[in-house]
C-alpha cells in the first residue's frame, strides 16, 4: 500500500479537525480501522474520508432536526 494511501494518526486527526488523542480513541473504539507499522498506527485515507463524510451527514441531519424542532416550538416563528 502506497504512502499516499495511508495516513498517520496526526494527519487523520488534522483532516477530521479533531485532536490526535480523540482520533486514537476512535480507533480503540473500533470506529476507525488502522494497522500497526512498528509502534505506529496507519489509517487508510479512504477509511478516514468515508468516516468524515458519514460524520458530516449525521451532523447535518441533527442540525436540520434541531432547527425543525426549534421552529415547531415557535423559537423563530416571530422572525419570519
Amino acid at each position: 500500500m502506497g504512502a499516499a494511501m495511508e495516513m498517520t494518526t496526526q494527519e487523520a486527526a488534522d483532516l477530521l479537525n479533531v485532536s490526535r488523542q480523540y482520533l486514537v480513541r476512535l480507533v480503540e473504539e473500533g470506529k476507525l480501522v488502522c494497522r500497526k507499522v512498528g509502534g505506529h498506527r496507519r489509517l487508510k485515507r479512504g477509511d478516514v474520508l468515508a468516516f468524515k463524510e458519514q460524520r458530516d451527514r449525521e451532523r447535518k441531519r441533527s442540525l436540520a432536526s434541531l432547527a425543525e424542532l426549534t421552529e415547531d416550538l415557535a423559537g423563530y416563528g416571530e422572525l419570519k
